[in-house]
């Protein structure tokens, strides 16, 4: 039970159920302006197509200007609206206005890109007027601002997330890897379109990437790519093949071109649909077919650039060692060193971070001021440090370790005289400082590469709080000579007071450990757009340090905990208990 903080009112009502689907009802003949406002807003949370019925509740001139799909504004709770509106009481008025009201929390736009935002107030006005209506008098709204407000749990109702995918830029076809861009689509049909769920998703992907993502990465489809004019729907047919039908746009794509397109087609589907799509055809305008490619030929793009085998998992023992649990035991295997000088030489390590193809590791000293880089898969001796930190105490020195999907790797320096963040380019040569324009102030405490190798997460420290932001990496000039920055910083756990350890666990999503103000710790998944899974919540684990998730959700989540050393997490299990000593346990990255 918490201790502290305030005591809290808490909401009795069911969150929302995806199951569950409201239908618009027009206002009834004589409807006061208190019902006009309720019914717009319950119409607003239904599937009403083109949200004809909710468009009853507008004048003429307001229902043809209102724009529903402009932004929809996520609010913790259904809007308020104000019980005594403006101008009420007198039997001869003819306007009245209401201010709705609310704690904001996201927005989602145009591109259905999800934005958290730190609570802040909402505040919005609905003006009505009473007019002539078929059957006298009738309120109507006649000023209403544009795009959605919902509740958190209408929301989650009525939309899902789902990954659209784009390759990282700066990399030659044979290295091209796929990034999840995250997009929030109507969960059934969407009122404005008409279209299903696959068919919002194919669109989104063809209008490109979002915003945020789109400076480092990529789409195959030629611009202005588009589903041809009459289609309406898709779905796959009984052998789980799905037909995609392209305007001319697409006509001259050649098959290298195509394969990847249909890549990025068949990677946005893979967890949409309830039976998986196997096979996607591309087809040209005429309707001929352009290209097809199975799921099987699809994986030299995977997202997570694995190579179909399991990640083992590495940690340090209790004698400042580094030792490997095989990967196809799923964390209950027979722990064994490493070879190289950080298996069994005289270096005493703290902290270990191993490249993805699991050939070199980088470790920290047991004090945390020099980092070293060595081969696990060979014997050698102990190399002169690749990075030190002059800092006085070992809190202040270097962070723990990340390699990227390109094999570069990654440390911060905390030194309060010298903050820096550094990046080795293949794990080798001369550090190179990474600008990171947006810290304003702010302290590295952690980080964390994505296998795509676009994206960073970082523990950020300000005014006592550890916070959790996910950035951009932007490289520029040729390969020798990169100038590499971390831009457009945004929050990934706005629900966190603090975040003390953080790990990626597949394409967009990361798991976390934090506390809520006045909380108590907890372990939850959290989309890299800010935003939380319906399922976000884990068992909860007492005092956990660290924490390491590899990007296939069937391998096991583990944990460094205080009392109980490692434990590990497999799905639909609790957590046990797999090494009573050993700390700072990773996968590969």
């Amino acid at each position: 039970m918490p201790v502290t903080g305030d005591v809290k009112a808490v909401d009795a009502s069911q969150p929302g159920d995806s199951q569950v689907q409201v239908y618009a009802v027009a206002p009834r003949d004589g409807a006061t302006p208190n019902e006009v406002v309720d019914g717009f807003l319950e119409s607003m949370t239904s599937d009403d197509s083109d949200f004809r019925t909710t468009r009853k509740y507008l004048t003429q001139e307001a229902s043809k200007a209102w724009k529903p799909s402009a932004l929809t504004t996520v609010l913790a709770k259904a809007p308020n609206r104000s019980d005594r509106p403006s101008h009420e009481g007198d039997r001869s008025t003819t306007e009245v206005t209401y201010t709705l009201s609310g704690e904001k929390v996201a927005t989602v736009d145009e591109q259905n890109a999800y934005q958290p935002l730190a609570q802040t107030d909402y505040a919005r006005t609905l003006h009505l007027v009473r007019q002539n209506g078929p059957d006298g008098k009738e309120w109507r709204i006649d000023i209403v601002p544009d795009g959605l407000v919902l509740g958190q749990s209408d929301f989650k109702r009525l939309y899902r997330s789902v990954n659209k995918f784009y390759f990282a830029t700066g990399r030659s076809e044979t290295q091209s890897t796929l990034v999840a861009d995250p997009v929030y689509i109507r969960n059934r049909t969407d009122p404005v379109t008409g279209t299903d769920t696959v068919t919002q998703a194919v669109r989104s992907l063809l209008r490109g990437p979002t915003d945020w993502l789109r400076p480092v990465v990529e789409s195959r489809f030629p611009a202005g790519t588009g589903l041809r004019k009459d289609v309406i729907s898709l779905t796959p047919d009984d052998r789980n093949v799905l037909k995609v039908p392209l305007n001319k746009k697409a006509d001259g794509a050649g098959q290298r071109s195509c394969r990847m397109m249909a890549s990025q087609v068949l990677f946005t589907l893979r967890d949409l649909t309830s039976a998986r799509v196997e096979q996607v055809e591309l087809q040209r305008s005429d309707g001929s077919p352009l290209c097809v490619l199975g799921s099987d030929q699809a994986e030299e793009y995977a997202p997570d650039g694995s190579s179909g085998g399991p990640d083992s998992q590495y940690f340090v023992d209790a004698k400042k060692h580094v030792q490997r649990i095989p990967g196809s035991t799923r964390g209950s295997g027979k722990p064994e060193p490493v070879a190289g000088p950080f298996g069994a030489g005289p270096a005493r390590v703290s902290e270990v971070g191993v490249a993805r193809d699991e050939q070199l590791a980088a470790a920290l000293s047991e004090h945390h001021d020099a980092l070293y880089v060595a081969s696990i898969t060979e014997d050698g001796q102990l190399p002169a440090p690749a990075v030190t930190s002059k800092a006085d105490g070992s809190e202040d020195r270097l962070t723990a370790p990340s390699w990227d999907g390109r094999g570069d790797l990654w440390v911060a320096d905390r030194d309060p005289d010298n903050s820096r963040l550094l990046r080795l380019a293949g794990g080798a040569g001369k550090p190179q400082e990474v600008t990171v324009p947006s810290l304003n102030g702010s302290r590295i405490e952690g980080l964390r590469l994505s296998s795509d190798g676009v994206r960073i997460a970082l523990l950020l420290k300000s005014d006592g709080h550890t916070t959790l932001r996910i950035g951009r990496i932007e490289r520029q000039g040729p390969q020798d000579k990169q100038r590499v920055s971390v831009v457009d910083l945004r929050q990934a756990a706005p629900q966190l007071a603090d975040v003390t350890a953080m790990s990626w666990s597949g394409g967009s999503r990361l798991v976390v450990v934090g506390k809520e103000q006045g909380g108590v710790q907890q372990v939850r998944y959290v989309q890299a757009d800010g935003s939380t899974p319906a399922s976000g919540v884990l068992p909860g684990v007492n005092q956990v340090r660290a924490i390491a998730a590899a990007d296939d959700e069937q391998l096991p989540l583990m944990a460094d905990t205080q009392g109980d050393g490692i434990v590990k997490l497999l799905p639909g299990d609790n957590w046990q208990t797999v090494l009573k000593e050993g700390s700072a346990l990773v996968y590969p990255g």
